[in-house]
């Protein structure tokens, strides 16, 4: 179970892809994602295996942060809630940690909660791998690409580069 992570923040679109084009990630659902704090509102997220030899959980938690707008309580916060949806209060302690270290890198608090998850249900699924089965559509080049870029540029040691670069083409 420690090698289980949910996240949210932006649309799980964008998230998925960001996560999918990990080294080390080894599987990425998206769908509605709820936690036991507030087990009755669900948004969008997605759920992600990893291997914790490969990547470790507080590289998720810093790409996550730098990923979608950590920062910001904007008014999509009810679609978009910023948290870490984590499987065990070990976990969640963990993480709670890792965002502490992580907000001297931040001017602005850091609005993203470390939550027990409680619940997650799959979007269709003709919505999963929404990026990487056909990465010419409008909204993958106009807004998902950008955001892969910059992942590129940040953590370039943690992308999957052949992977992205061949959707980018």
């Amino acid at each position: 179970m420690d090698n289980k992570l949910g996240l949210g923040g932006s649309c799980y679109w964008c998230t998925e892809a960001i996560f999918r084009s990990l080294i080390g990630v080894e599987k990425v659902e998206q769908g509605w994602i709820n936690s036991f704090e507030n087990n009755e509102w669900f948004s969008e997220g997605v759920c992600l295996a990893f291997d914790k030899n490969i990547i470790t959980l507080a590289d998720l938690v810093e790409i996550h942060l730098f990923s979608h707008s950590s920062t910001s309580n904007h008014l999509k916060r009810d679609k978009y809630r910023s948290a870490i949806y984590c499987n065990s209060i070990e976990q969640q302690t963990e993480v709670k940690g890792v965002l502490s270290v992580l907000q001297k890198q931040f001017e602005q608090p850091i609005i993203t909660q470390a939550l027990l998850l409680n619940e997650f249900k799959l979007s269709s699924e003709h919505y999963q791998d929404y990026f990487y089965t056909a990465p010419d559509r409008p909204f993958c080049q106009n807004i998902i690409a950008p955001k892969l870029l910059n992942l590129m540029e940040r953590f370039k040691n943690k992308v999957n580069t052949p992977l992205l670069n061949k959707a980018l083409k």
